[in-house]
């Protein structure tokens, strides 16, 4: 069974970094593209970085540069966020999909708390 554990969320100040971590098991990782999303309170859920097998990476707008997005040969996709700022703020979601059927897994979510 597929199951994405997320690590890295706190409490950081407006300026600030941080690294998420997303440990996949039960799968074979090369088969999957990986990604965040994130849900900030009463909004939407939205896509903020997905990276393919092959690397290829897909960033939001608002990412502005400011974050990366990489994957180890084994087993976990990071997420590199520099510059925070307060609308960052959210509960980030880790994503898996499979490149052959398209199944979609999610994890449980790490709250980032950025402070101005």
């Amino acid at each position: 069974q597929v199951q994405l554990v997320e690590s890295g969320g706190g409490l950081v100040r407006a300026g600030g970094s941080l690294r998420l971590s997303c440990t996949a098991s039960g799968v074979i990782f090369s088969f999957y593209t990986m990604g965040w999303y994130r849900q900030a309170p009463g909004k939407e859920r939205e896509l903020v970085s997905t990276i393919a097998p092959n690397g290829i990476t897909n960033f939001a707008d608002f990412v502005k540069g400011r974050f990366s997005i990489s994957r180890d040969d084994v087993d976990t996709a990071y997420l590199q966020m520099n510059s925070l700022e307060p609308d960052d703020t959210a509960v980030y979601y880790c994503w898996s999909q499979n490149i052959n059927n398209r199944r979609e897994r999610w994890g449980q979510g790490t709250q980032v708390t950025v402070s101005s």
